[in-house]
């Protein structure tokens, strides 16, 4: 089922720049079993679920992880990190905005009766390796400038605010949502069995594997990698590879102030390079801070 020719950087699954979470959870039944876990209900499976997660076209690549409307009422947008990232609410911002375009008649908005919009709710899915609690709040107004001075009253309930919702998925943590939604469950033990084999010092492509078999052969994601398999493989060596990438941006933006660095990572995966030829420009950015 696996085998080395799956492991290909030039695979046209990595053009897509999909990532396995958001392909796990691309099935409106399973996406309705994850919110019925994160709202602690029960959506009855008539309950009409619709998928209007971002692309860019030129890149074929999805910009956000997963949107979607319940019963055209309510709009959720989910992110999956590996890093907690404290701008998500600004980010987020600038998503829903892009998903209201997308789900609502324009023309609608130039009328003068009050247009109804499906009421929208944010989701951080947390599973690095950074501890972190079960839940956090992360919120768009923490993010605000000090305009004393400025105002001779500052009333909060007038601002504009965003409220990210952030749980921590990590095996052992917040076992009443994992325990209510299969699919996130066994996202994260998966995950975690990676992550184990790693720590043994296995190459990337053997823990990938080892986790594989191993979820296989205990009825875990069984379904869904006996499917995907080899996609699951070059998602993740993206996903790894990317992570590798950051701790390079981090390094050179300390010694030299290169703010652009994680910009100009980003856009090297954006054109479809090899994880080689991503490697070999990253050294290239590497040595020229070297020489200065």
């Amino acid at each position: 089922m696996i085998n080395s020719a799956d492991i290909n950087s030039d695979n046209p699954n990595l053009k897509h720049r999909n990532s396995v979470f958001s392909l796990l959870f691309s099935d409106p039944a399973v996406l309705r079993e994850l919110y019925s876990a994160i709202g602690g209900i029960n959506l009855p499976p008539d309950i009409p679920v619709s998928i209007n997660t971002l692309s860019d076209v030129l890149y074929r690549k999805q910009i956000n992880d997963i949107s979607f409307t319940i019963d055209n009422r309510l709009v959720v947008l989910i992110e999956h990190q590996s890093t907690i990232n404290e701008n998500m609410p600004l980010r987020l911002l600038e998503y829903i905005g892009r998903v209201y375009e997308k789900i609502i008649d324009r023309k609608k908005v130039y009328k003068t009766r009050l247009v109804k919009i499906p009421r929208p709710e944010f989701i951080v899915l947390y599973n690095g390796d950074k501890p972190f609690p079960d839940h956090k709040e992360l919120r768009l107004s923490d993010a605000f400038k000090d305009v004393s001075g400025l105002k001779a009253t500052d009333d909060d309930s007038k601002l504009l605010d965003l409220v990210v919702n952030v749980y921590n998925i990590n095996a052992g943590r917040n076992p009443e949502l994992l325990k209510s939604c299969e699919a996130l469950d066994g996202y994260s033990r998966f995950i975690d069995k990676i992550r184990e084999c790693k720590q043994s010092d296995c190459a990337l492509d053997e823990a990938m594997k080892t986790a594989i078999k191993y979820c296989l052969e205990h009825d875990i994601l069984k379904e869904f990698l006996e499917e995907h398999s080899s996609e699951v493989i070059n998602m993740l060596y993206v996903d790894w590879d990317l992570d590798e990438a950051k701790e390079v941006w981090r390094e050179e933006a300390y010694e030299d102030g290169m703010e652009k660095g994680m910009e100009k990572v980003l856009n090297l995966l954006d054109q479809g390079l090899s994880r080689e030829e991503i490697k070999r420009q990253l050294g290239k950015i590497s040595d020229r801070g070297t020489q200065k």
